[in-house]
């Protein structure tokens, strides 16, 4: 599971290409994602990959799903992703690992991803990318707290939770990482 470094530099240009394409400063998009402007700055030159949390803000600001953003820096959709072509990102901060199984496309309305967050990981997102986004978490392997709008939910292996878009928070519970395959499908 490696990193694509050319990934990360080709997403911070897309940010930086949705904040110009919409006309906004740093300040004025730091303001709208609660997010200091001196990290966006980073972000948008690639000294810095960005973390899950702070990327979910940006797609709530730009009402995309972190899928949607990261196929957008991709070179072209193909029906057959073979495994080792799947884009894989990863939260350096909290160690998550994210891997675009199925990317999504413009002419479809869903999406897989595999999730992996390390035992005593935490990762809170404060607002939905986009309002009614449909998810089906189905958990493989260890033990995960997902938190929505503030309501816990304990799952363990074989689990599945489906839930609309909200505040969600995710805390891998251990001994071992947490491993699950989300399937997101847009309204």
């Amino acid at each position: 599971m490696g990193i694509d470094t050319a990934a990360d530099e080709r997403l911070a240009q897309r940010l930086a290409e949705l904040r110009v394409e919409r006309g906004w400063t740093l300040e004025e998009l730091a303001r709208q994602a609660d997010v200091s402007r001196s990290t966006l700055s980073r972000v948008e030159r690639a000294e810095v990959s960005p973390t899950a949390a702070l990327l979910g803000r940006l797609c709530a600001v730009y009402g995309r799903t972190m899928s949607r953003l990261l196929a957008e820096v991709e070179s072209g959709p193909a029906p057959l992703v073979r495994a080792g072509e799947q884009q894989v990102w990863q939260d350096e901060a909290s160690g998550f690992v994210r891997r675009s199984v199925s990317p999504p496309h413009s002419s479809l309305h869903a999406e897989i991803i595999e999730g992996r967050l390390p035992a005593g990981a935490d990762i809170a997102y404060d607002r939905p990318c986009l309002p009614g986004l449909e998810h089906h978490l189905w958990l493989f392997e260890g033990q995960l707290e997902l938190s929505l709008d503030g309501r816990p939910h304990l799952l363990g292996p074989g689990d599945c939770l489906r839930y609309r878009s909200g505040t969600s928070r995710f805390r891998s519970l251990g001994p071992a990482e947490a491993r699950y395959a989300l399937v997101v499908v847009e309204p």
